[in-house]
């Protein structure tokens, strides 16, 4: 169980603003470390922008999960985490640490804020010491109060668009990524597509292989078969 991301942020009326965050990035190579909190920070302005006030909501991304909780305030909190740290204890976090915030620093700061100008330096305790769920929980003597029949899940990022909206054009605006991430996006992104294509054309020949060896059937409903899968394997990369 890993926490990679700890956030504050302040969300507006046409975008959020990062006002603090903490990262531990320890299990990433160095060398992609500078990409992976860009787009980590990327990703948690995404998800208070299209989280509505007063709202929690967890968002499921390959094998990450993203839990936001947005105030009514406009005060915004984030979590990312692997997908076995238990969504309770992110959430008991996010309460813990944006009261602390909202302590700390005047309402009035949160509009203009940013990490540079925002004096607030709990996070990194905060994310060191949730690093393991159940110290954290036997620490603080948190009681499970949370209704997690409110809290939203979106099982994927695109879920998060208005219609029409495409993830790939968000990263090429965003003013949270630098030109380096963003082609490393790009990158991964094809490597992602490429290897879906090898493996649907893997399953395409096992089961033209299964109707030739299996199935006493002429040649031309083997070539009718192969010709239909090649065209799912279109569909597949036209909308991907």
């Amino acid at each position: 169980m890993k926490l990679y991301s700890l956030s504050v942020l302040y969300k507006g009326t046409n975008k959020s603003s990062l006002l603090k965050a903490a990262y531990d990035l320890s299990s990433f190579s160095f060398f992609q470390r500078s990409s992976v909190q860009e787009f980590m920070t990327f990703t948690s302005a995404l998800i208070v922008e299209r989280t509505s006030h007063g709202s929690r909501a967890s968002v499921k991304e390959q094998e990450y999960l993203c839990h936001v909780y947005v105030r009514n305030d406009s005060l915004s909190g984030v979590v990312i985490a692997d997908s076995e740290y238990p969504q309770r204890v992110c959430f008991t976090l996010l309460d813990k640490v944006l009261d602390d915030f909202s302590k700390q620093v005047e309402s009035s700061d949160w509009p203009s804020g940013s990490p540079d100008t925002i004096r607030y330096t709990a996070l990194d305790s905060h994310l060191a010491k949730y690093q393991n769920p159940r110290e954290a929980d036997a620490m603080t003597k948190v009681q499970a109060e949370l209704d997690e029949t409110k809290i939203i899940l979106h099982n994927t990022m695109e879920s998060l668009l208005e219609r029409g909206e495409k993830l790939d054009d968000l990263v090429q605006k965003s003013e949270h990524l630098g030109n380096q991430s963003k082609a490393f996006y790009k990158t991964v992104s094809t490597r992602d597509r490429r290897h879906v294509l090898r493996k649907l054309r893997l399953s395409t020949l096992i089961l033209l292989k299964f109707f030739i060896y299996r199935v006493p059937c002429p040649l031309y409903l083997c070539v009718y078969v192969y010709n239909i899968c090649w065209f799912l394997i279109l569909i597949c990369i036209l909308t991907a």
